[in-house]
């Protein structure tokens, strides 16, 4: 029961791993798909679409780093 931390780390950061990769995928397929519909308002779709998924990657990356914390801290 001791070692429990570990169990709730790893299951923390995979979870926040796996929305975070589901939200840059559906993200990333919907700028696709408007860029193909709409090949001349390209640049205005990725413009868009580039802080959400910076933001969606500081998450995973803010969750990666609050469990190593957890981890190491105890």
């Amino acid at each position: 029961m001791e070692n429990l931390h570990y169990f709730g780390a790893a299951i923390g950061l995979g979870l926040c791993v796996i929305g975070a990769g589901m939200g840059i995928g559906k993200l990333a397929a919907a700028a696709g798909e408007g860029i193909a519909r709409q090949p001349e308002a390209a640049d205005k779709i990725t413009a868009a679409v580039n802080l959400p998924l910076f933001l969606l990657e500081g998450v995973a990356i803010l969750g990666e780093v609050f469990a190593l914390l957890i981890v190491l801290m105890k």
